[in-house]
C-alpha cells in the first residue's frame, strides 16, 4: 500500500507542476500571437480532449500521466497552411519566442512562491526550536549553546520552529555570513545571545554543516516500549510486539529508548538476548541487528520504533503562521532562497566539493510524495513547492532540450545575427539527451542503493 501510495502521490504532484509550466508556455505563445495546435497533460493516447472550434486549441488529458507538452504551429515540425505562416512559432522575432520559452520555469517560480504563500497562511506545525545534548567539539559547543535552551531568532529573525531555524541558519551561512548571532531563552528564562563562527569549508553541503554545527532538537526521555515493528526486519523476525518493554540486553539493564538504540547500533549482525516485559510477563528473547551503511559507518537496525506519548508530543510542537501581507515577501525569500541554493549545490558538485550522493532521483522524490502527503496538506504544499523550484531552476540549466538550452540558440542567433542551422541545434540536443539520460540512470541507481542500504 506504501508503495501505490507514493506513485499515486507522485504522479498528482507531477500532474500539477507540468501542467503549471506547460501553462506558461501555452499563455504566452497565445499572448504574443503564436498558434497553439494542442496542449497535453501527459503523454500518448489522449483518453480526454477538448475543443471549442475545429480551428482552436486541442486541450487533451493523455494516458501517461508523466509531463506534458504544447504543440505549437511550427515549420520546422510540419506543413503549415498558408493562412497560418504569420502564427508560426518560428516566425516570430526573437524575443517572442524567448518569452514563451522562458514562460514554462517562471511559472514554475511563480507557482513556488504560491504554494510557500500558502503554507504561511495556513500555519506550518513544526517542533519548537529547543536545543538538544550539545556536542563538543562543534560549532554550536564553541558558541556556549546548552541543554534545554529554546532558539527565538537567527540574526534577528524569528524562529519558531526547529525546521525554521535550522533553514534561516542554513540561509545565512550560504549568504557569506561568517558570524551568525542566535538568540536564545535559558533553562532560567533569560534572553541571552549566542554566536556561532563559521569557516568557509563548513557550508559546502548540508550534510557536513549539520555535522559540524552540532545542533540537535531536544527530546524527552522515553521509555524503551515497542510503538511499531517493521515487517519482515530483525525485531519481528526475533518475535518483538508493539508494547513490549524492553528490560535488558546481554545482562545490561536498559532505561531509556536511546540507551537501547545506541546499544544496537554498535552491534550490527551480533546476537544480542533481550529480557522482555509482555503483559506482565518476562520473556527471553534473542535478536541480531541488520547491518546498515550510514555514509562511511556500519551500524546495527532492528526495525523498530519507540512507543510515544502523544500527549507529550503535542506539547512539543508549535504552529508557525503569517497575515497574507507579511507571508508574501517570506514566500518570496523562501523561494529565492531555494532557488540559490539549488544552483550553488549544483555548481558544488561539479567542482567536486559536494557529493553526488545528494542527487534524488525519481524513486526518492516519489518516496517523498507519499511522506509528505501523509503528514498533511501544509507538509505535501512545501513538497510541491519545492519541487517546483527545483524544476524551475532545472530547466533554465543551458543543456539543450532543456529551456534553458533553446534560450542558450537564442543568445547565439542574437549576436551573430541569424539563427543555429538545425543540424547543428539536432546535434547537440542529441547531446543534451545523452547527459540528462546518464544523470537519470545515476540517480535511479544512488535510489536502489539507499533503499538497499
Amino acid at each position: 500500500m506504501e508503495i501505490v501510495n507514493n506513485i499515486f502521490f507522485f504522479i498528482v504532484a507531477i500532474s500539477i507542476l507540468v501542467a503549471f509550466h506547460e501553462f506558461g508556455h501555452f499563455w504566452v505563445a497565445r499572448k504574443v500571437g503564436v498558434k497553439v495546435l494542442r496542449f497535453s497533460v501527459g503523454f500518448g493516447k489522449a483518453f480526454l480532449s477538448f475543443r471549442r472550434s475545429p480551428g482552436d486549441t486541442e486541450y487533451v488529458l493523455s494516458i501517461i500521466p508523466l509531463g506534458g507538452y504544447v504543440k505549437m504551429v511550427d515549420e520546422r515540425e510540419g506543413h503549415v497552411e498558408p493562412e497560418d505562416l504569420p502564427y508560426s512559432f518560428n516566425r516570430q522575432p526573437l524575443w517572442a519566442r524567448s518569452a514563451i520559452v522562458a514562460a514554462g520555469p517562471f511559472f514554475n517560480i511563480i507557482l513556488a512562491v504560491f504554494l510557500f504563500w500558502c503554507v504561511l497562511v495556513l500555519g506550518e506545525v513544526g517542533m519548537r526550536p529547543i536545543v538538544g545534548p550539545v556536542k563538543i567539539d562543534t560549532l554550536a559547543a564553541q558558541a556556549g549553546f546548552q541543554e534545554g535552551e529554546e532558539i527565538i531568532a537567527v540574526d534577528d529573525k524569528a524562529a519558531p520552529t526547529w525546521t525554521e531555524v535550522m533553514g534561516q541558519l542554513f540561509s545565512s551561512a550560504l549568504k557569506g555570513n561568517r558570524e551568525i548571532a542566535v538568540k536564545v531563552l535559558t533553562v532560567d528564562e533569560r534572553e541571552e545571545v549566542r554566536t556561532l563562527f563559521l569557516l568557509d569549508s563548513d557550508v559546502e553541503e548540508p550534510q557536513k554543516f549539520n555535522e559540524r554545527l552540532g545542533l540537535e532538537p531536544w527530546t524527552p526521555d522515553l521509555k524503551p516500549v515497542i510503538g511499531r515493528v517493521i515487517e519482515d526486519g530483525a525485531a519481528a523476525k526475533s518475535g518483538l510486539k508493539i508494547g513490549d518493554l524492553l528490560l535488558s540486553a546481554d545482562g545490561v539493564e536498559i532505561d531509556e529508548w536511546m540507551q537501547w538504540v545506541e546499544f544496537v547500533q554498535a552491534r550490527p549482525e551480533q546476537l544480542i538476548n533481550l529480557l522482555i516485559e509482555r503483559d506482565g510477563i518476562l520473556m527471553d528473547l534473542q535478536i541480531v541487528p541488520a547491518l546498515v551503511e550510514e555514509g562511511d559507518k556500519k551500524i546495527g537496525k532492528i526495525g523498530a520504533a519507540v512507543q510515544i506519548d502523544k500527549t507529550l508530543i503535542e506539547s512539543l510542537k508549535v504552529t508557525h503562521y503569517l497575515p497574507p501581507l507579511e507571508a508574501v515577501p517570506v514566500a518570496f525569500e523562501r523561494t529565492w532562497f531555494i532557488s540559490i541554493s539549488t544552483l550553488k549545490m549544483l555548481g558544488n558538485m561539479l567542482i567536486g566539493k559536494v557529493s553526488v550522493n545528494n542527487l534524488s532521483g525519481p524513486i526518492s522524490i516519489a518516496q517523498y510524495a507519499g511522506q509528505t502527503a501523509d503528514m498533511g496538506l501544509t507538509h505535501f504544499l512545501k513538497y510541491l513547492a519545492l519541487i517546483s523550484v527545483s524544476l524551475g531552476v532545472l530547466n533554465l540549466l543551458p543543456v539543450p532540450v532543456l529551456d534553458g538550452g533553446h534560450l542558450l540558440f537564442f543568445l547565439v542567433e542574437a549576436i551573430k545575427g541569424g539563427p543555429i542551422g538545425v543540424r547543428t541545434q539536432i546535434y547537440f540536443q542529441q547531446m543534451g539527451m545523452m547527459v540528462l539520460m546518464t544523470l537519470m540512470v545515476f540517480a535511479v541507481f544512488l535510489d536502489l542503493e539507499r533503499i538497499f542500504q
